[in-house]
This record gives C-alpha cells, structure tokens and sequence, in this order.
C-alpha cells in the first residue's frame, strides 16, 4: 500500500498500520445527503429550503424554512445556538439543511438544521481520535479496492468492505448487518491478524538436524502410546530433522499423556543433551521420577533450588524448575517448557538463550495442559507449530455433580466412605481468609471443621511457602487436603478420588475442568461436586455433561464470548470484534488457506 509520510502518521494516531486494519474502523453511522421529495418522519433528512424568517428566542434560534422538495413550509428550531450558527441562516437564502424531521398533527419540523454542501452521496461518520472531515478525506483516499487487494484481500471481500463504508444506494443498518457483511468484516480481521502473527514468526538455524527413531524405544514401554501421543512424536521428529529450529507447542487435555511426548523427545535428541524447564518442584521431581523409569539408557540430572552445584556437562538431560536460569548451563539441542503459561515470555527465552550457541539455537518446545478451541489452535500456528493432544490414555470415570447446601449431609457421607476405602478428598475454597462480600467460608473459617471431625487434614494454599513439602506429605499420609486453586495444575495425587470446588461459578471452566482432572489420575472412580448458593446455572449443568478439555474450551469461548488473543495475551488486552472463536471455525480455514497460497 502506498501512503504519503502524512497519512503514516495519521495511522499512527489510530493505532493501525494497514488498509486491513483501516477497513475495519467501520461508520458509526451515515448522513444521507441525497435530495428527496419522500417526507420521512422521524428521520435525519436533507431539506432543499428557502429560509423565510428567523426569531430568535433566549435558548433557542427558531427558522421558518420553504422546502422545496416537499412543497410545503416547515419550522426549524436550534437550542442553545453558538454564534457561528445564527449567520448560517439568512432571510431570502435558498440552500441545504440536514437535521431531523418530525411531523405532529400535520405541522413538520426540523430540529437541529446544519447547512451542508456535500450534496448527493451517503457520508460516513466515524468515531475516532481524527476530526470527522480529516477521517474522512483520509478512508476516501487510502481505503481503496486497490490498495485492500495489494495486500492480499480478495476482491469480493473488498467489494464489500467498500460497499460498508461508501454505499451507494442504500444506507446499511449498522445495528443489523448483512451477513455477507459481517463474514467479510470476520475474514478481514482474521487476515490481518493471522498475517500480522506469520510476520512475528522468527527463524534460527538450528543446532542439530538430525534425530534418533523413537520405534523401538516405544516398544519398550509397558504400555501402548495412543494414536495422538505417537502423532505429536511425528510431528516433533519431522521438526527436529529440519536445518531451522523447531518451535511447536503440544497442547493436550488433563492426563492425555504429555509425559511420554516429553520423554520420546529427549530420546529423539540422543546423544545430544536436553533441557526440561517445570514450574513447581512437585512437578520436575514427577517428570524426573518418570524419566529415570522410562529413560534408563540417559543420565539425568535434576535441578530444583535445593540442587548443590554439580557439573551438568556430564548428563545427556537436565530436568528442572526455574532454578535453572540461575546456573551455569551447557549448551543444550532441545529445550523444553512444561506447563508453559506458568512462565513469563521473558524466562522461556532467557533459558533457551542460556543454552544456545551464537546464532545456532536449540529446538523448543512448549507443553500446555490447557485445552485450547480448535479455531484458537489453527490461529495460533500462524506464528508457532501446534499440535493438539485430544485424547487419554485410559478412559477416565468421574462423575460430576452440581451441589447445593441441602445435599452437605450426602456429601459428608460420601467423603467418610471414600476415605474408608483409603482414597483422599481435595477440598477447593476460594479464599484463604474471611470476606464478607463472597458468601462462601473461606479456608481460615472452614478448617476447625474438617480438623475436629477428620484426622489427617491438611492445608496450604497459594502464599504457604511450605506448599510443596504439604502437598508431598498429603500424598503419602492424608485423607483430606483443604486447597485454594493453587492445585489446579501439575500435581499428581495417585488415591485422589474427589474434589469438592467451593463456589464454583466464580471459576472458569478450564479451572473447573483442570481441578477436575486431579482426580482419577491412576483409573479410580472419581467425584467432582460442584458447591454453589445459585439455585441454577446452565453453565455449571453444561459442565458436569461434559468429560473433554476442548469441548470445554469450547464451552467457555461461548459462556466468556471470545476472550483475548490478540498481541499474543490469553488473559487480557484487545478482543475479537468480529471473530467468534467458538462458532467461526470455518473462515479461520479459509484464512490459513488464503495466507498459505501467500507464502
């Protein structure tokens, strides 16, 4: 597109910096300055009028207009006119006027008249940070088929980004758009961001091109790798025989067995050595204790902030916590994230940094246990590869319940049950201390409770330094553990057979769905109750109907309706306008299709 140093910097001003992202700053309305003989009630119209007088009262300027195209006089009236006003109408004047026309008992009015020379076309009106006249001359200008189509819209898509904002035979109702309209204005928004991600995409030539096959180590396992598991494998190895470094993210739902796809990963990269960054010591001593069992040919060292100095030199995989950024590291081919929303853009790159070599960089790898929609997954691999984990292992059996005060006695009875039979209770409260504005017992209220009627009742929750030395001693002794959602993600809990959420309409459902996924970890029959005072929620009915990750993603896309993913932030910052997540799957298609054909 070509723009003049002038129209750059009015871009600048409205934060944009495409004719894409330009059509999207649709009208928030239009003046229809075509002359008509139709009168309109209640309507904004042009009057082609001769002025026949003019009084002026002290709040107001009241004109008596000879409409030409009416054939018959009308009274125009301004409240509180500024000076510049009162010369726009001159006794014996013929000119035109644009306000809105009223008729009440066959006398017609015009309040608020302007005096217009634009005469013969819809004008848009736009709200932006530009006065309305230079917004204007600035989309008559830069907003062309031309320009749209040099970068990379279809033409029939142009045609109608256009159509909204210069139509030329009838004025679109804005509350209620065309849906041809509406897919476009989607298709447009995507494209610029899909485009704008594929930009940020960097490539590095990586360490090492070439990898290990992973077939007869699988074979080894005790168990089959599931079709999906063995799919990622392929998918990260094809990565790995490539000159530029991988960069994927694995995304798989609450057990689906993301371990393995680590572990095979590590191998692939034998004899060269690996990174695995965990983001609590819980979880780099789990995956530690799985890859010595799994991994026996490695040497593996761990590194959690009790590590003593060792040299790293001498094994072939690191596994750690965030300990790791504050060691001396040897360069490392493959560096590997879990849990990567736990860390900060900033660590992830500080680590791979730590253990690159110049401007050869290892492959990376990120691993997320939170379902993501499949639409936000096809956006995503526009700037980083992605595959998707849908499926578990084993077939887990939680059955969950949306509960209410009524049923505490049932509940109680159950618990007692559960822990007769040597399995664990996690009990989920929303806060640690006392709030009189949430209607829920908070952690500090509740415990008395649990610790006078049960024994081996443990605490912790997020601001408990010791949390992770609870969490291991309630593995092996505890029957019940009193939680805030501080064990949402990572822990495994191999007798845990029921979770209790507190208040569970004040969660997400992927929280919902992450606390859930605590229980059942090893093939036990597992509860999730759902405490609420709301005496209904479809939300939470929905929920407990439904055993995917990504079908609840799904479900929490339709429930939040949309989120944030644009600029890279899953939590905060701008929204879709146009795009749905949840429903618009097949224009995200369209779009990856579009873009593919580009590059």
């Amino acid at each position: 597109m070509n723009i003049t140093k002038e129209q750059e910097e009015k871009f600048k001003k409205l934060d944009i910096g495409s004719c894409c992202e330009f059509a999207l700053l649709i009208p928030s309305s239009y003046e229809d300055l075509r002359i008509s003989d139709e009168l309109q009630t209640h309507a904004m119209q042009l009057i082609d009028a001769t002025v026949e007088s003019v009084y002026r009262a002290p709040n107001s300027l009241q004109i008596t207009f000879f409409a030409h195209n009416f054939g018959h006089l009308i009274t125009g009236v301004l409240f509180r006119p500024k000076p510049y006003m009162m010369h726009q109408f001159k006794v014996g004047e013929r000119d035109y006027y644009y306000g809105m026309v009223e008729c009440k008992g066959g006398l017609c009015s015009i309040s608020m008249p302007k005096k217009v020379t634009n005469i013969g076309a819809i004008t848009p009106k736009y709200k932006s940070v530009l006065r309305s006249d230079i917004m204007l001359r600035l989309m008559q200008s830069c907003l062309t088929k031309e320009n749209l189509i040099s970068e990379g819209i279809k033409e029939e898509i142009a045609r109608e980004l256009l159509h909204v904002h210069f139509p030329a035979q009838k004025v679109p109702n804005l509350r209620d758009l065309e849906p041809k309209t509406i897919k476009a204005l989607k298709y447009t928004e995507l494209f610029s961001y899909m485009k704008q991600l594929s930009n940020k995409r960097r490539y590095f030539k990586a360490l090492t091109s070439t990898c290990n096959d992973y077939e007869k180590w699988a074979e080894s396992l005790p168990f089959r790798l599931t079709n999906e598991q063995i799919k990622s494998i392929e998918e990260i190895k094809a990565d790995f025989s490539k000159e530029v470094s991988a960069r994927r993210m694995i995304v798989g739902d609450v057990g689906s067995g993301k371990t393995m796809v680590i572990l095979a990963s590590a191998f692939m990269m034998l004899p060269n050595r690996s990174v695995l960054m965990a983001p609590t010591t819980i979880l780099a001593n789990q995956l530690y204790e799985e890859a010595k069992k799994f991994l026996p040919m490695m040497k593996i060292a761990l590194v959690t902030n009790r590590t003593k100095a060792i040299n790293l030199d001498a094994y072939d995989f690191i596994i750690g916590t965030h300990a790791l950024l504050y060691r001396e590291l040897p360069c490392a081919f493959l560096v590997m994230v879990d849990e990567q929303h736990r860390f900060g853009t900033a660590q992830r790159n500080l680590l791979e940094k730590l253990v690159s070599s110049g401007e050869l960089r290892p492959h990376f790898l990120q691993f997320s246990a939170t379902p993501i929609p499949r639409t936000q997954a096809m956006i995503e691999t526009a700037h980083i590869d992605v595959s998707l984990i849908t499926t578990t292992p084993f077939k887990k059996d939680i059955t969950s319940r949306v509960i209410h005060k009524s049923d505490f006695k049932d509940l109680l009875t159950h618990i007692k049950n559960e822990i007769a039979s040597d399995n664990q209770i996690l009990l989920v409260y929303p806060l640690v201390e006392q709030s009189e504005l949430l209607g829920y017992q908070s952690i500090d209220e509740a415990r008395g409770f649990w610790e006078n009627n049960f024994n081996n009742v443990y605490v912790t929750h997020g601001k408990d330094k010791e949390k992770e030395e609870v969490l291991q001693e309630f593995d092996k002794k505890g029957a019940i553990l009193i939680a805030t959602t501080v064990v949402e993600v990572g822990i495994s809990l191999s007798k845990l057979s029921t979770v209790v959420i507190v208040g569970a309409e004040r969660l997400g459902l992927s929280t919902l769905h992450q606390l859930r996924g605590r229980v059942s970890r090893r093939g036990l029959k597992g509860y999730c109750f759902l405490y609420t005072n709301q005496s209904s929620s479809e939300r939470l009915d929905r929920f407990t109907q439904t055993a995917s990750g990504f079908d609840i993603a799904n479900l929490d896309l339709k429930f939040r309706k949309g989120g944030d993913l644009l600029k890279g932030h899953n939590q905060s910052g701008s929204q879709f306008r146009w795009i749905d997540l949840a429903e618009d799957e097949e224009i995200v298609k369209c779009v990856k299709m579009d873009l593919s054909k580009r590059s």
